[in-house]
C-alpha cells in the first residue's frame, strides 16, 4: 500500500470518528455543539495539509529519510508557548499506531557540524522523540529567510497556532532582524494586522505570556485589553500576582488567561487616610476618612457638647465659600 493510500485511509478514518463524535454531542435543542465541529475542522484541515505537504516533497524529488531525533534542534525563532507532548497526546497515539506517514522538514545545522535544524514538525520530532524511534525528514537547503518562511506559513496552514503565539512569534522575528515584508509572509498577513500583533507583544511581559500560555481561544481583542490595562503599574503587579497563586499552573491555558483579565480589569481601591481630631479641653471627638473623593467626618460629643454637629453643619455654606476664596490664586 502506497504513503498516499495510507493518508486516505486515516482521513477517511478521522472524518467518520469526528463526524461520529461531533453529532452525538448535541444540545437539549438538537443543535450541534460548536466545540467539536471546530475540532473536526482543524483536524480536517491538518490532514488535508499533511497530505499536500507530502505530495509536494515526493513531487519535487526530494527524498524521505531517517534521522535521529536526538541530531535534531528546534528553529532558532519559537513559535509555540505549549510545545511539549506527552504519551496521551493524539499526536503520539496516532505515530504510534499508523507510523509517522508526514516527514518534517529540516537543513543542516548553520553552526554544528553533523546537526540538523527543524523549519517546521516540532511536535512530530518531539513525539517521535518520545517513542524512541527514528524521524522521517525532507533535508533541504534553506537560507534564515526561507526556513522563518517555511515555518510561518506552515503553521499559518494549519490555522493551530493562538493569536498569542503568531504575536510572539512576529516579534521574535524582528528582534533576529527579519524586515517587515518577511514576517507579513512568515505569517500571511498584512501590514495592518502585523502592527497590532507586534503591539500586543511588546506591551504584555513575555514572563506573563509565558505564565498563561498559548490561550487559544482567545483572540485579539482580549489580548489587546490586557496589554492596555497592564500599562498602569498596579494592574500588572496585580496580573504578576495572581500568577503566583498555588492553584493557577493546573489550570488550562484559557482559565489561566481570564483569571488574569478578571484581575487586571478590577478598579483599583482608593487610598484612604484616617485621622482623629480632639480640641484641648473639649470633650468632643471626631474621626475623619478621607479617600480623596468622599470625605466623612464622624462627630462624638459629650453632653455639653452636643450642640457642635448643628453648628457646624450651620456654617458649611460660610465655610465652603471660604475655601474656595482661598484656593483660587489671588489676581494682581
Amino acid at each position: 500500500m502506497s504513503r498516499r493510500d495510507v493518508l486516505n485511509g486515516i482521513f477517511a478514518d478521522t472524518t467518520r470518528e469526528l463526524a461520529a463524535a461531533n453529532f452525538s454531542k448535541e444540545t437539549d435543542g438538537g443543535r450541534v455543539l460548536a466545540g467539536p465541529v471546530r475540532t473536526m475542522g482543524l483536524a480536517l484541515d491538518r490532514m488535508d495539509q499533511e497530505a499536500r505537504e507530502l505530495r509536494e516533497a515526493l513531487k519535487s524529488g526530494e527524498r524521505v529519510v531517517e534521522l535521529d531525533p536526538e541530531l535534531i534542534d528546534g528553529s532558532f525563532v519559537r513559535d509555540r508557548l505549549d510545545g511539549e507532548v506527552s504519551a496521551t497526546d493524539d499526536i503520539v497515539r496516532s505515530i504510534e499506531e499508523n507510523g509517522q506517514e508526514v516527514p518534517i522538514l529540516v537543513r543542516q545545522h548553520p553552526d554544528l557540524e553533523g546537526r540538523y535544524q527543524v523549519a517546521y514538525g516540532h511536535r512530530r520530532l518531539r513525539a517521535v522523540r518520545l517513542l524512541r524511534r527514528k524521524v522521517r525528514a525532507v533535508v533541504r537547503p534553506l537560507s534564515d529567510n526561507e526556513l522563518v518562511v517555511a515555518q510561518g506559513i506552515e503553521n499559518t496552514a494549519r490555522k493551530d497556532l493562538s493569536y498569542i503565539e503568531r504575536a510572539v512569534f512576529a516579534l521574535s522575528l524582528e528582534t533576529h532582524g527579519f524586515g517587515r515584508d518577511l514576517i507579513m509572509q512568515a505569517l500571511s498577513t498584512d501590514k495592518t494586522e502585523l502592527s497590532k500583533l507586534l503591539s500586543v507583544a511588546r506591551g504584555i511581559p513575555g514572563s506573563l505570556v509565558k505564565a498563561i500560555g498559548a490561550a487559544p481561544s482567545m483572540g485579539r481583542r482580549r489580548w489587546m485589553d490586557i496589554a492596555e490595562k497592564i500599562t498602569d503599574s498596579k494592574a500588572l503587579e496585580a496580573a504578576r500576582n495572581a500568577t503566583h497563586r498555588p492553584e493557577f499552573e493546573a489550570l488550562g491555558s484559557d482559565e489561566r488567561f481570564m483569571i488574569v483579565l478578571a484581575e487586571v480589569s478590577k478598579k483599583p481601591q482608593q487610598e484612604q487616610t484616617i485621622r482623629e481630631w480632639r480640641p484641648n479641653g473639649g470633650k468632643v471627638a471626631a474621626k475623619i476618612r478621607d479617600t480623596g473623593r468622599a470625605y466623612t467626618l464622624s462627630l462624638k460629643t459629650a453632653e455639653a457638647d452636643e450642640g457642635f454637629g448643628a453648628y457646624l453643619t450651620e456654617r458649611l455654606d460660610d465655610l465652603y465659600a471660604d475655601w474656595q476664596a482661598n484656593r483660587k490664586p489671588k489676581q494682581e
